[in-house]
């Protein structure tokens, strides 16, 4: 990358803003929390991780959706937005609120520094052990796959109560014929970036079509941090309580496993072990000072995305600056409130075309490590743990706990992999 100009880096990082930007304010949407702080978090947690795993390792750090449900209960979401600002002892119980989500969430951050260091301490071989392509194939398969209605539903059902729209069909088959065409036909640079080219032009198709609003641009004020409300949330102090932090904290012990997916996904995409060099405890690590850095600023816990992996897929450029760059790029924006407006008027149909490309290039990573490891499928062994985990993790949803903690079919379909892996015989 030393050969390509500072401009041309500066676009090759917006697109992976782009790419994340989307779910990463949407966890505060769900919350009740404030976008500004998350997308802040986020750019930052994405610097923290790089240090802790030594700049290797090209990842983006966004807004973790395990966490929502745990959170929107602990901050009440009947009282937030516009309703608490307009009440001084509605939003005093919203900061009250907020201080033990913040404890929450800061607990998880050293649960995944307490995990960093189990394996540290065991050794990244015991842990590749448990995740040999048998299973870590079919479980990125399942990453993909089980983003597919995220991709589908902004793309083609925008219309009242989730109907089909054609409106928003024809404008996610524009963005996704022009990320094809552009990907495979296009030379030099623009080869290099055809996620912009299809967000500016789908931006463009899309404005007939009346799917651009820009109200939030009018609204939102040129510099995020100098609202008061803001203020109050990123001073309110954390406080740590038995029952919050067992009501959020616990779930880091779930995205442990869906962690290693990402990253083994992100080490298949780029070519290299990440799991060895720097190695898991440190891309752990990262993540649990990242989650720390949030949960003090009131944001939601970070987490590895997989959005921004399937941006390195498309554009085959892994180097790890260009993501640090994009970190900055998303500081700056929590910063400039009307920046961070226009990108959140993307419309959903242009973020869904080009996530049916990235979801499907997550997926088919994992159909590559199949290939490449020259499994045999006639073996019944690999076609039942292949079997188990795309059922489980496609299938199922969630899996509640009790006392509104839920296992994701991720985790679960993860879980059960490993297990027939090491109780199956190696011949059968």
């Amino acid at each position: 990358m030393d050969n390509v100009s500072t401009g041309k880096k500066f676009i090759l990082g917006f697109q992976h803003v782009l790419a994340m930007f989307g779910a990463t304010v949407l966890v505060p949407f769900l919350t009740g929390l404030d976008p500004a702080i998350a997308l802040f978090a986020a750019g930052v947690g994405t610097l923290l991780f790089h240090l802790c795993s030594k700049g290797k390792v090209p990842v983006f750090l966004g807004s973790s959706f395990a966490f929502i449900g745990a959170i929107a209960v602990t901050l009440n979401p009947n009282t937030l937005e516009t309703d608490v600002l307009k009440s001084p002892q509605m939003w005093g119980s919203y900061l009250e609120n907020l201080s033990a989500v913040k404890g929450g969430i800061i607990a998880a951050g050293i649960v995944y520094v307490v995990v960093a260091l189990i394996i540290y301490l065991v050794g990244v071989e015991k842990i590749q052990s448990l995740f040999p392509p048998i299973v870590t194939g079919p479980i990125i398969m399942v990453i993909g796959l089980r983003l597919c209605p995220v991709a589908t539903n902004n793309a083609f059902f925008t219309g009242p109560n989730g109907a089909f729209s054609w409106d928003s069909t024809i404008v996610a088959t524009i963005v996704l014929l022009t990320m094809i065409i552009v990907s495979i036909f296009s030379k030099g640079f623009f080869k290099l970036v055809p996620i912009l080219v299809s967000v500016v032009i789908g931006y463009i198709v899309a404005i007939p079509f009346g799917l651009v609003d820009t109200t939030a641009i009018a609204k939102a004020s040129w510099f995020s941090f100098t609202d008061s409300h803001i203020i109050d949330q990123v001073v309110a102090a954390p406080a740590f309580s038995l029952s919050n932090i067992l009501a959020i904290a616990p779930i880091a012990l779930v995205v442990f496993i869906e962690h290693i997916g990402d990253i083994t996904t992100n080490g298949a995409v780029v070519g290299k072990n990440f799991l060895k060099d720097p190695g898991i405890h440190r891309t752990m690590l990262g993540d649990g000072i990242a989650t720390i850095f949030a949960g003090f600023f009131g944001a939601p816990a970070n987490t590895t995305y997989s959005e921004n992996t399937g941006v390195l897929a498309v554009t085959k450029v892994y180097s790890p600056a260009i993501l640090r760059l994009a970190a900055c790029i998303a500081i700056v924006l929590s910063l400039i409130g009307k920046f961070g407006a226009v990108i959140r008027t993307i419309p959903g149909p242009v973020m869904g075309g080009i996530s049916i490309v990235l979801f499907g290039m997550i997926a088919s990573v994992g159909v590559r490590i199949l290939i490449n490891a020259k499994l045999d499928f006639g073996h019944s062994r690999n076609l039942l743990i292949s079997a188990v985990i795309l059922v489980l993790g496609i299938g199922v949803n969630s899996f509640p706990l009790g006392n509104n903690l839920t296992l994701s079919g991720l985790a679960i379909a993860a879980f059960v992999g490993v297990l027939l892996n090491v109780i199956l015989p190696k011949e059968i």
